[in-house]
């Protein structure tokens, strides 16, 4: 029966890291700088640094909680595993609402850069034909997803590379700071340390997505070794990186008030350093980035319906099959697919203003789920178990919460709507809350 069928195993460590990598998106630093720059008063790497240290908070306990239930279902499972069934279930309806919307983000960036490039064409063809691709590419299933992701990421690693060596010869003939070595883009004292704050919490969504990969837990090789190192090093590394971007542009562009448009910042760094031409190819990556992010993100998506489907928390004969030959949620893809067409409707800043909020919930529930399952119910109490169980994810549970409530009015608006939503279902799924909702079985998962 097709409701038994298991997903392939073919996922080592070098893949999943690279869907880490293309869902949260490498060239992110560049596009973020120039508003970054504006909120933090140009100390964009201290900020960088301090949005770093608060996520990694968060991605441990996520390895964390890989270990103890390495399912597609993330921070769903974690949730519904070690609090309780129904509020893993809010946990889920929340993560669904940032994953069904992160694809269509970039499908409606994708069809905003190629109609200013080319606007004879419509940006309802960008948009569609961008939504064929990533749709195709996710039915096929992962082998040949790895494939492309390998060839985004390592695209993205040579352009921040040439980046920097544009970078450092700009400052060497004497431009911007003159110097490759500087504090001021790490602290300046003549700043409150306000604006570095403020600054963190706009760039934490840099790291939107780390967590993606714990999504393919039931398709990787040994995922209770697997996914943790994962993410730790998609969020170590992808952190150090946008870190090195922001130190460079600082040192070839140090006043940060005098971009034309904070928007556009980065093309004003880049063609600076490397010319029209670097621009060219920074235009070019970018919109391999995007492709990179919706592909990942529908995956983890349809993973997440898939798991809460097999669950009996969605409709199992939908949402909880696998395609016979290609062992992927071929449904859950269509469905995604098909409800990303509202990126022929609605705006960017309407579809990005839900995302946030369900990350931050998802990312607290997973820290709070770290002391309920390793510090109250396995008693892990020695002095080390204090340490790691209970003060390490209580700080990145409060720290989630702080910037969850430090999102915009239209975002929290939203987000509460579409868990008040969840509320409504939930009660109807279980007749009034009599009834405890479908819990998934470990044993399908391990």
């Amino acid at each position: 029966m097709s409701d038994i069928r298991k997903m392939d195993r073919t996922l080592t460590l070098i893949p999943v890291v690279l869907f880490g990598f293309s869902f949260m998106g490498l060239t992110t630093a560049f596009t973020t700088y120039g508003i970054a720059a504006e909120v933090s008063h140009g100390i964009v790497p201290g900020a960088m640094i301090v949005a770093l240290m608060v996520m990694m908070f968060t991605a441990y306990s996520y390895g964390k909680m890989s270990i103890a239930f390495p399912s597609s279902g993330s921070a769903y499972v974690y949730a519904q595993k070690s609090i309780s069934p129904h509020v893993g279930f809010i946990v889920g309806w929340a993560i669904l609402m940032d994953y069904l919307f992160l694809p269509m983000v970039n499908y409606l960036a994708f069809g905003i850069f190629f109609s200013a490039a080319f606007p004879a064409i419509p940006n309802y063809v960008w948009i569609l034909g961008m939504l064929i691709i990533v749709t195709f590419i996710n039915i096929k299933g992962l082998k040949f997803a790895t494939s492309v992701n390998a060839l985004l990421t390592i695209f993205a690693f040579l352009f921040i590379i040439i980046f920097i060596c544009f970078s450092i010869k700009e400052v060497i003939s004497g431009e911007g700071t003159g110097s490759l070595i500087s504090i001021k883009p790490f602290f300046n004292s003549k700043e409150p340390h306000s604006f570095i704050i403020a600054g963190a919490s706009l760039l934490s969504f840099c790291f939107l997505g780390f967590e993606s990969i714990t999504a393919f837990a039931e398709e990787t090789v040994n995922p209770k070794k697997t996914i943790p190192r994962a993410v730790i090093i998609v969020t170590l590394v992808s952190g150090l990186i946008f870190t090195c971007v922001a130190y460079f542009s600082f040192l070839v562009w140090p006043e940060y008030n005098t971009f034309q448009n904070a928007d556009s910042a980065a093309h004003e760094i880049i063609t600076l350093v490397g010319g029209k031409t670097l621009y060219s190819v920074y235009l070019a990556l970018y919109a391999l980035a995007v492709l990179g992010s919706a592909m990942s993100s529908q995956a983890s998506c349809a993973r997440v319906l898939y798991t809460m489907g097999r669950d009996g928390q969605l409709p199992r004969r939908f949402f909880g099959t696998l395609h016979p030959k290609y062992k992927t949620p071929v449904n859950n893809v269509l469905i995604i697919s098909l409800f990303s067409l509202l990126a022929l409707f609605l705006s960017l800043d309407l579809v990005a203003s839900f995302i946030n909020f369900g990350a931050f919930l998802a990312y607290a529930s997973v820290n709070i789920a770290v002391i309920v399952h390793y510090f109250i119910k396995n008693r892990e109490r020695s002095l080390k178990g204090f340490i790691i169980y209970l003060i390490v994810p209580a700080i990145g549970g409060v720290l989630d919460i702080v910037l969850l409530l430090n999102l915009d009015i239209h975002s929290k608006i939203l987000g509460v709507g579409w868990v008040i939503l969840g509320f409504i279902y939930l009660f109807a799924l279980t007749k009034g809350f009599k009834q405890q909702p479908p819990e998934l079985k470990l044993e399908e998962s391990v």
